[in-house]
């Protein structure tokens, strides 16, 4: 063909870690145009051929010294570049920063409902004479297939069966021109009807069901009424599981129509912010930034209820005014509703929201509305931060210090991380904002490379809430067991006197949080999980907070076949009764993820809270953070102490920002506030500081424990971790990668500073039916670490024991779990 033909690199879906590079195809003189770079194409992949759906990343001509022998492009699936420039960037920066394949990188940029699907099937020749020098297995096929009524009954007897072998004959009907390969893409989310799920609230019979069968019931049960496509792909599973529960009873389907348009929203006419001396400070060191077009760092820590919010808006009026957009990140999807309302409000219809928990539909539009620029304002969780927005000036997290914010599937990309990034190719300003930020932000502002902004008084100069310790193990002294002290069943009694609301944090969930056998003394362990299952009184059954099995309450040990066992612990729905016992008069509204059925749950319900139709919210950690109710002058919390030793370093930073966060609720409005928190550790440095809310001595405490044992922010941390359905396997596969990793380390010349600890087990080995081992590496993250990981990582692939397993790496993530 000679040479100036054009050569695609191009990602390729079906492409594991250990094969994942760019592949090069000719793209043919029909298929070629300017601009396919973002395009995807369906491609020839493997021995066999096989027609996957690819990315092109880049295109070249070749030259006359580079003649090569490669496959062709056989489509190009998109009109028009489905990712820009911008993206193609952050393709390759998440790759190599977050150890994924390039596609993994692809489908975090991309939403769901523009993915595509590719579906092949192949139609029989109509020729009528006999071929000739056939396999016998080959005409044994070709015999049945001939024998097919329909398109249908051919693809069924093609796709049964599905082995090796199978695959080679009909190679080799398709080499022979007897098969034809037919191949089409379609994208999700488009029809005009929408097939629904349902729950059928009238049946009971959920308690014999599998585990894939509870993914399905429990995303019913978070998200509400959802389309059957969408359910599948967030459960991973086929729809044959949704048929067997429609066919009890447990589900129904239905059509609806697809959403109509927003209609557009008008901003309300408000009278100007007004920003105390504080606030002002903070709006005249960023305003200034956000006209230079130099990507700009600060870190806002203010105490909770200073008032960070309005100037948010503020900012994002002045970045409007300069023709700019801006991401509006939150933690928690829970946190949208109010923040949307208050934005829209003031800014109409050009405020867009993004998060997981909306439909394929509604996904779709957002992303359409926020790429062309109809709406500026991008509202969102972890997710949104890779929005493409046209001329993006400011990005904001606010409640940085969340873990939430940190992935832990595939990308597993840290948020700020991937913002950082956005700003630098926008010269955008990107601000960080919380009462209590992550230490190693913190440590950046310190060090300046953030530039720190403070706000410490809570605006109008109301007073933070005053809070005292109960001691616990003074109550059981003076005979009280209940879970309750008795200043906190005092203050409640006050505050329902008052008229005034109530917050409880126990963070939870269920009746009893374990049931233990009192000859054995060993817990009711899930099957498929090596966590002990949770009473929920509800159902009267055993459920797993980790997969979501289900089991019957037994009634006797599953170890050794006694009838003695205990009900021991103390969750949100105990809590909910025991309330509803000292307090029969008291309206009590329990939020935790086993009362909030749909994303409209969590607006309506903190709505009718703020409304005063509730007198005590009670609940987990959702009800902890960046909510703002007036009428709330008490906050009690119960049992925090577990949390300070879940087996991860950063387990008392979170305990601290736990707490801070929740008692930050009482006293926003017009009264003061006072909060109560319960411990047997009241002389506990994290409970002390927490209580006094002094971040700055708790970060410095922090710091010289973190220094002294070598944690970050004083170095990276690298996890990886290694699962499998065999511990045998899997404890061979994470001995085999330290073997890979010391002779990986041999062969290079440079040095790397590396501390490896382990292998050894997760904290809890089995989640899923799958055993858990990790390797901890202390490190410095930069090009020579992450090259050498991912070359380690690559080769050992190809280790016949690790090929067995599932690997993969953790920059900066959770070390326990």
């Amino acid at each position: 063909m000679g040479y100036g033909r054009h050569i695609a690199a191009v990602a390729v879906h079906a492409a594991n870690f250990p094969h994942d590079i760019l592949y090069s195809y000719i793209i043919p003189s029909e298929l070629y145009r300017d601009g396919l770079e973002g395009c995807r194409v369906v491609v020839p992949f493997g021995r066999g051929n096989r027609r996957q759906i690819g990315m092109i990343l880049n295109v070249s001509e070749e030259g006359p010294d580079t003649r090569q022998k490669l496959k062709k492009i056989l489509s190009v699936a998109d009109a028009a570049p489905v990712l820009n420039e911008e993206q193609l960037l952050l393709t390759a920066w998440l790759r190599e920063n977050t150890f994924c394949t390039y596609y993994d990188a692809i489908c975090a940029l991309l939403p769901a409902a523009l993915q595509l699907r590719l579906k092949e099937h192949y139609t029989l020749s109509d020729a009528a004479e006999p071929v000739k020098d056939l396999s016998p297995n080959a005409s044994q096929l070709y015999a049945l297939l001939r024998r097919a009524r329909s398109q249908k009954e051919l693809d069924t007897l093609l796709d049964e069966q599905d082995t090796a072998e199978k695959r080679k004959t009909i190679r080799e009907l398709t080499e022979k021109r007897i098969l034809f390969s037919v191949s089409s893409t379609s994208q999700r989310g488009k029809g005009k009807k929408l097939r629904m799920i349902r729950l059928c609230t009238e049946t009971e019979e959920t308690h014999s069901v599998t585990v894939k069968q509870q993914q399905v019931l429990t995303a019913l049960e978070e998200f509400g009424d959802m389309e059957e496509k969408e359910l599948c792909y967030i459960c991973s599973v086929g729809s044959t599981v949704i048929g067997t529960l429609v066919r009890r009873g447990v589900l129904s389907r239905y059509e609806t129509d697809p959403p109509e348009e927003e209609e557009a929203e008008t901003a309300e006419v408000l009278p100007p912010l007004t920003l105390s001396d504080e606030q002002q400070q903070v709006f005249d060191r960023v305003a200034p930034h956000l006209e230079t077009n130099q990507p700009k760092c600060f870190l806002l820590h203010g105490v909770t209820g200073s008032g960070k919010t309005s100037v948010f808006e503020a900012l994002i009026a002045r970045t409007l005014e300069l023709g700019k957009s801006v991401l509006m990140l939150l933690p928690e999807i829970g946190l949208t509703p109010q923040t949307q309302r208050r934005f829209r409000r003031r800014f109409g219809n050009r405020v867009a929201v993004v998060h997981s928990s909306l439909s394929l539909t509604e996904r779709r539009r957002a992303y359409e509305r926020a790429r062309t620029g109809q709406a500026d304002i991008i509202i969102g969780t972890r997710s949104a931060v890779f929005t493409p927005v046209p001329h993006l000036g400011l990005i904001i997290m606010d409640e940085e210090g969340e873990r939430s914010y940190k992935s832990e599937a595939a990308p597993r990309y840290d948020t700020i991380q991937v913002a950082k990034q956005r700003c630098k190719y926008h010269g955008a300003v990107l601000l960080p904002a919380s009462a209590t930020p992550t230490l190693e932000s913190y440590y950046n502002a310190q060090k300046g490379i953030y530039e720190l902004l403070e706000m410490k008084q809570r605006y109008g100069n109301a007073p933070l809430p005053a809070v005292t310790t109960a001691d616990m193990n003074l109550e059981r002294m003076n005979g009280n067991d209940s879970e309750f002290s008795e200043c906190l069943i005092e203050a409640l009694r006050e505050n329902l006197e008052r008229g005034e609301q109530s917050i409880l944090l126990l963070n939870r969930r269920g009746y009893h949080t374990i049931i233990q056998c009192a000859s054995c003394s060993l817990p009711v362990y899930c099957e498929h999980c090596s966590v002990p299952m949770t009473y929920h009184k509800p159902d009267n059954n055993l459920h797993c907070h980790y997969c979501g099995a289900v089991r019957q309450m037994p009634q006797t040990c599953p170890n050794c076949g006694s009838v003695h066992l205990r009900r021991m612990g103390f969750g949100t729905q105990r809590l909910e009764d025991e309330i509803a016992a000292r307090f029969p008069t008291a309206r009590l509204l329990r939020m935790d993820a086993d009362t909030i059925r749909s994303r409209h749950t969590y607006e309506e319900n903190f709505e009718a809270f703020r409304s005063g139709k509730y007198d005590i919210m009670l609940g987990t950690q959702m009800i902890g953070k960046g909510l703002d109710f007036p009428n709330v002058t008490l906050v009690g919390v119960l049992s925090v102490d577990k949390a300070l030793f879940s087996g991860d370093f950063r387990s008392y930073e979170r305990t601290f920002s736990l707490i801070t966060q929740v008692v930050g609720r009482g006293g926003r409005g017009s009264k003061p506030g006072r909060a109560i928190l319960q411990t047997f550790m009241p002389d506990h440095y994290v409970l002390r500081l927490a209580a006094k809310q002094d971040y700055e001595r708790f970060a410095a405490e922090e710091f010289s424990i973190r220094k002294a044992l070598l944690f970050p922010p004083f170095c990276d941390i690298c996890v990886i971790g290694i699962s499998g359905e065999s511990l045998p396997e899997v404890e061979t596969a994470a001995q085999k990668l330290v073997e890979c990793m010391k002779e990986e380390l041999a062969a290079r010349q440079e040095k790397l500073p590396l501390r490896v600890l382990g292998p050894v087990p997760f904290t809890y080995r089995m989640i899923k039916g799958k055993y858990r081992f990790r390797i901890i590496i202390k490190c410095k993250n930069n090009v020579n670490f992450r090259r050498f990981l991912r070359d380690m990582l690559q080769n050992a692939g190809s280790v016949r024991e690790i090929a067995r397993v599932h690997v993969y790496a953790d920059m900066n993530g959770s070390i326990g779990g």
